[in-house]
């Protein structure tokens, strides 16, 4: 495990590096949620913005967790992120300067269309119950990221801790390959709708618990706080917050996947007024 995070710092370090810091606001790293890159989301909405802007975005995808400790770290300029409780320790220690409310869609829980556990149509937290229970082959992401934080809160909401059980498979990987290797594997999973619908098609898995209160999935965009690192350019990071909340891209978001999944993957949160 040690190794592994060594080698994901030093590619994040890499990737980082590849972007020059020196350019003034013509360009800008978002450090941003697997699910906004694997669902398509922001192959639609970053072109809307440097079209309306000038300003080039650089995307680094990776779990809520490494997008804030980047963020921590001054080595990206804006956040797009969802996972609250750790949004709000980043904030309390004066790492972001803005947080708005972008969008929302929910968690969904997967699992081989069979359902040999039988959790399908149970509330999540007897779902969770269910499949402890039950010893059913379980695909955690196990990566830090939003996705990651709510599960593992479900779990001790629910009373059971999946830690080193055999039927709990930690993949610390993306949504996207988590779901893959769920699919394989014909294990039960945490998704978030979005990644699930732009990805069904490739996979064995069916939607067996949802509507909950407690899978609703938040995003929220934070700005770096330039007082933490003079670096970063902060600027450019507020237009593009700014922006997100702004109508043209909630509309965008409102829209996005209609036509080809027939439903929305996300719904647009901007708080008015």
């Amino acid at each position: 495990m040690h190794r592994k995070i060594l080698s994901l710092a030093a590619v994040l370090a890499a990737l980082v590096a590849s972007v020059p810091r020196a350019e003034a606001q013509g360009s800008l790293i978002l450090a941003t949620t697997t699910s906004t890159q694997d669902s398509g989301l922001l192959d639609d909405l970053l072109p809307r913005f440097e079209k309306a802007t000038g300003i080039r975005v650089k995307t680094i995808a990776v779990g809520s967790g490494e997008a804030l400790a980047m963020g921590r770290r001054g080595d990206a300029d804006v956040l797009l992120v969802h996972s609250k409780a750790a949004e709000d320790e980043f904030l309390a220690g004066g790492f972001g300067v803005l947080r708005l409310d972008v969008m929302y869609n929910d968690f969904i829980l997967l699992g081989p269309p069979p359902d040999p556990a039988g959790v399908r149509g149970l509330r999540a937290l007897d779902a969770m119950r269910r499949l402890a229970e039950k010893g059913a082959l379980f695909a955690s992401r196990d990566d830090r990221s939003g996705t990651h934080a709510r599960e593992l809160e479900l779990w001790k909401q629910a009373g059971v801790d999946p830690t080193g059980q055999s039927w709990y498979v930690a993949t610390g990987q993306g949504m996207g390959e988590t779901a893959r290797i769920a699919s394989e594997k014909r294990a039960y999973t945490l998704a978030d709708r979005g990644t699930y619908l732009s990805l069904r098609r490739t996979l064995d898995l069916a939607v067996l618990v949802e509507g909950d209160a407690t899978l609703r999935n938040s995003y929220r965009v934070l700005v770096v706080s330039p007082v933490k690192h003079p670096q970063v350019r902060a600027a450019a990071a507020r237009r593009f917050a700014e922006w997100l909340v702004s109508e043209e891209a909630q509309r965008a978001i409102g829209a996005f996947g209609r036509e080809r999944f027939g439903q929305p993957l996300f719904v647009p949160d901007a708080k008015k007024g």
